[in-house]
């Protein structure tokens, strides 16, 4: 099922859903891209559930619950509140991401953004995530 491409519909029904928890951004160390030396010997994955992860040249980025994080001793220095846009976005889809954040620069919130195969995905910090979600139905609300 392919998703939805109409900006307006993207917007009028993102319906944003904060997920409970605090999330962070770590990283594991190491050889994350094929053909890739490790920059060195990173921890190991038992115990973590990545809710997102990204592969770098320098390592593994992960996105994991901050008590993951804390009990496998990685380093952090954001915290996030996890955002998922129930609207079904194509990937192909043009303007959701920069309409949110817009909205979101505005009120002077940073916004990380992952796309998943049905869904968008928006960290921002965690203190703040109560507001970015009441801008965020706001935002849909006017564009319906």
């Amino acid at each position: 099922m392919s998703g939805e491409r109409d900006l307006r519909k993207l917007l009028s029904g993102m319906r944003p859903e904060l997920n409970p928890g605090r999330y962070v951004f770590t990283h594991s160390a190491g050889p994350a891209l094929p053909g890739t030396p490790p920059a060195h010997p990173g921890p190991a994955l038992p115990g973590l559930n990545p809710v997102v992860t990204v592969a770098e040249a320098e390592g593994l980025t992960l996105v994991v619950r901050a008590e993951e994080a804390d009990a496998a001793g990685l380093p952090y220095d954001y915290t996030a509140g996890w955002i998922t846009l129930r609207v079904h976005s194509a990937l192909a889809a043009v303007g959701l991401t920069a309409a949110v954040a817009a909205e979101l620069a505005g009120a002077g919130l940073s916004c990380n953004v992952v796309a998943g195969f049905h869904h968008d995905h928006l960290f921002v910090p965690y203190e703040r995530a109560p507001e970015a979600l009441a801008l965020l139905r706001d935002l849909a609300a006017r564009s319906a």
